[in-house]
This record gives structure tokens, sequence and C-alpha cells, in this order.
């Protein structure tokens, strides 16, 4: 934010406007106009002035604004950050799906093993059907 944009801004958040000021300043309402507009650059007594009317240092009003590029860092890393928690969402979502996808065709593994080894069931449609809930288990999932 440069020195045009610390003046308009401190006068609006003061309440003041610029004929008020002007006459706080003993300057004319044209003066302040261009200040604001960067057309001009007020002397250095009213800086010094403008200070104390807007309870800010002289440093303040005149070195360039680092508030304005922190917020926009700011503004820049919190969009990343939801990024990553929007990515990290998706991923734990995924991987949940996987695990569950991985644990039904286990049960199915273990229900064909248990029907073979102990019953001796040897049925290829039975296997079938215990692949296809198994697989719907999945899908729904």
């Amino acid at each position: 934010m440069n020195l045009a944009e610390k003046i308009f801004t401190l006068r609006k958040g003061s309440d003041l406007t610029q004929e008020q000021l002007a006459e706080k300043l003993d300057v004319s309402r044209q003066s302040i106009s261009k200040w604001e507009s960067g057309q001009a650059t007020p002397e250095l007594e009213k800086i010094v002035a403008m200070s104390q009317i807007f309870g800010v240092t002289a440093d303040a009003l005149l070195k360039p604004s680092e508030i304005d590029e922190l917020s926009v860092k700011t503004e820049i890393l919190a969009k990343q950050q939801q990024q990553l928690f929007a990515h990290e969402k998706r991923r734990r979502e995924t991987m949940r799906c996987l695990l569950y996808s991985i644990g039904s065709y286990l049960l199915f593994c273990a229900a064909y093993c248990i029907g073979h080894f102990y019953f001796g069931i040897w049925n290829p449609s039975i296997i079938l059907a215990e692949f296809l809930i198994a697989t719907t288990a999945v899908i729904f999932i």
C-alpha cells in the first residue's frame, strides 16, 4: 500500500471527509484530493501532522506496507492448506475403500476355503455366488 492509499484508508477509517482533514492540516481540500490520488506528495510537516491525527507513526505512513503483502501470502497459504486437506481426505477415502474391498474378497476366500475343506463343497455355482456377493459388497463400499 502506497502513501496515497494509506491516507485515503486512514481518513475513511477515521470518518473524516477530505474537507475536515484539510481543515485540521490547514490545507485545501484539493490538496487532500491530490495526495489521495497520488498526484502530489504532502510535505514532511503535513505527514507528521497526519500521523498524529490518525494515531500512527510517520514510518507507518511512509514505509511500504508489509501488512498487505502478508495478508496476500496468508490467503495463498490458506488456499494451499485447504487443497492439501481436500487431497488428504480423498486419499483417506480411497485407502478406506481399498481396505474394505480387500477385506470383502478375503471373506470370500475364507468362505470358499471353509466350504471346500470342511464340508467338501465343490460346486462352481456356489463359488460364483460367493464371488458375486463379495463383488457387490465392494461396489457398495
